[in-house]
């Protein structure tokens, strides 16, 4: 009898531990993609090879949920060198899958494959993955969208659809070719030739319809459009004709919703809007062009896809937005200032207040001679008047495995010598000083970083991106940043939360962030050009003291140098 008492207990007790097993997959599921690097031939107006994945342009969007592993096995079939970068991933105690070139690994050589491992934890929102090497992310690039945990509504009311719009650029010659040309004179490459909305320029580019994205959307619909910037050295304005723009996150994290009718938006960050269709049915442009404040020439065409109300026909012509002027700095200094992290007790603001490290870091274009260039010099950036040198060996793998004489690491917390950043243009005594030099961080402790632009040959606006973590933007202003006045203007409460921040030309950006997570990170501005000439450093992180605290072991599959 005891015996068959006990017999229906034994299934349930299976069936709840199933149910726990299903539940727990169900909450951290392990996401599989196959990334074939190839080169293929493009027809987007003229017929030219380029280099995709999986041989879409755009490439493949990753979707994810909050707490899953992600394995994406990259295989290299193109007769570049090829690394992807998450970008915006924080990849914790992980850099080895972060991505970029010759910083947290080698890259993946013809033949081979790589398999990038990572969890995504604590993020949700929309982040993208982008070449980190050359200036192969012009064509290979592509959307992540993580949604939150199962169970875990949006912090505000649920789209009807969401749609991912990427923002790039493009040119009609072979990318990496004029690259080289320009390197060759020790001058800026050729500037694009279009710009592109999800891979096409749209019907205002002397070009067939086919080139142009259409969204359709039925009135009084509300959608969810994740828009990112993967140009190569563009800020953009992005709007969308007679209808109004609700912003509700940024880089992956939820900000205080507000409604602009255009937003602003640099190379490497990501911003989530909602879009009532709420106008008469018909056909609006979207559409964008760069932000450009500074005097320097860049490509100002505008790219156009439509946004196509259900039931109207393809003949109908669209209405145009009403962009900003490409130089309106009244308009981007305030759109930018709109910007607020959500801080709800469930998705909190954890600003820094006390500050273990002050570092000072000066943004600046320079002049260094070139034998070899037909003028004997060539145009270089630097941070604190320091141009940064590649190695040859991934700098992360130089760090774990003690390898001497790969890099310093006495990058200077202020400039050698103050000056008037942004006075009157300064033409004379523009070299830079070479080096692999970087800053080494304690861990755990905290770090303000004032990003200060200068007039070094031209002010311009930089956006400035730093690998395996966020920060909160504290501040920021035009001109000289002054230590003794400008802090207690300060937003310590709800300051955007980002991974990607542009410092406004002729201004600066404060950021603070926890250094907790150890590992050698990148830091750079994202704007390709300058990336290659020098406009970038690292933070070595040291490992803390508990187990959970220190770099993890390199893949076995890591590739070689």
């Amino acid at each position: 009898m005891e015996n068959r008492q006990n017999f229906p207990f034994v299934p349930f007790f299976y069936f709840f531990c199933l149910l726990g097993f299903v539940f727990i997959q169900a909450e951290a599921a392990v996401k599989k993609y196959q990334f074939d690097v190839m080169r293929n031939v493009s027809r987007l107006c003229h017929a030219k090879p380029i280099v995709t994945v999986n041989g879409m342009f755009p490439g493949p969007t990753i979707y994810v949920r909050e707490g899953d592993r992600v394995l994406v096995n990259v295989t290299n079939s193109a007769q570049y060198n090829m690394s992807i970068h998450w970008h915006g991933l924080k990849q914790y105690r992980n850099g080895w899958a972060d991505g970029p070139a010759y910083i947290t690994q080698c890259p993946i050589k013809t033949g081979n494959s790589y398999v990038y491992d990572f969890n995504v934890t604590g993020q949700r929102g929309t982040l993208w993955w982008h070449a980190h090497i050359f200036w192969l992310r012009a064509t290979v690039y592509g959307a992540i969208v993580i949604m939150p945990k199962q169970g875990t509504p949006f912090p505000f009311p649920q789209p009807e659809r969401e749609e991912n719009i990427l923002l790039g650029e493009w040119w009609n010659k072979d990318v990496e070719a004029l690259v080289k040309q320009g390197n060759k004179l020790g001058l800026p490459p050729n500037m694009s030739d279009a710009h592109t909305i999800n891979g096409k320029p749209g019907p205002l580019f002397p070009c067939s319809d086919k080139h142009t994205f259409a969204m359709e959307v039925e009135q009084r619909k509300t959608y969810l459009l994740r828009i990112i910037n993967a140009a190569l050295n563009d800020e953009l304005f992005f709007a969308i004709a007679g209808h109004n723009l609700t912003v509700v996150e940024v880089d992956a994290v939820y900000t205080k919703p507000f409604t602009t009718q255009a937003i602003l938006i640099a190379p490497g960050q990501t911003t989530n809007i909602l879009v009532q269709a709420s106008q008469v049915p018909s056909r609006y442009f979207m559409a964008a062009r760069p932000f450009m404040d500074a005097p320097l020439s860049i490509d100002n065409k505008t790219a156009t896809a439509i946004l196509q109300y259900k039931g109207i026909p393809n003949t109908v012509l669209p209405i145009l937005p009403q962009l900003p002027a490409p130089n309106d700095t009244n308009f981007a200094l305030s759109y930018n200032a709109k910007l607020r992290s959500l801080n709800s007790p469930q998705f909190p603001a954890n600003v820094p207040l006390k500050v273990d490290r002050h570092l000072f870091y000066t943004i600046g274009l320079g002049i260094n001679p070139c034998p070899t260039c037909p003028n004997g010099t060539q145009l270089t950036a630097s941070l604190n008047n320091i141009t940064f040198v590649m190695p040859q060996i991934g700098l992360l793998q130089a760090h774990y495995f003690n390898i001497k004489g790969v890099f310093r690491t006495d990058f200077p917390d202020r400039p050698p010598t103050p000056f008037n950043y942004t006075g009157a243009p300064l033409t004379a005594n523009l070299g830079t000083k070479l080096g692999t030099r970087l800053s080494k961080v304690a861990f755990n402790s905290t770090v303000e970083l004032v990003l200060q632009d200068t007039n070094l040959l031209s002010v311009e606006s930089h956006p400035i991106h730093l690998h395996g973590y966020n920060f909160f933007v504290v501040g920021t202003g035009v001109g000289n940043f002054d230590p003794s006045k400008d802090p207690a203007k300060f937003n310590l409460v709800d300051p955007p939360e980002r991974n990607t921040v542009g410092v406004p030309t002729g201004g600066w950006t404060a950021i603070r962030f926890r250094a907790d997570n150890p590992g050698v990170w990148f830091m750079h501005c994202h704007l390709e050009l300058h990336i290659s000439w020098g406009l970038k450093t690292a933070f070595v992180v040291e490992n803390g003291k508990g187990p959970d605290q220190s770099v993890l072991p390199p893949p076995k599959d890591l590739p070689p140098c």
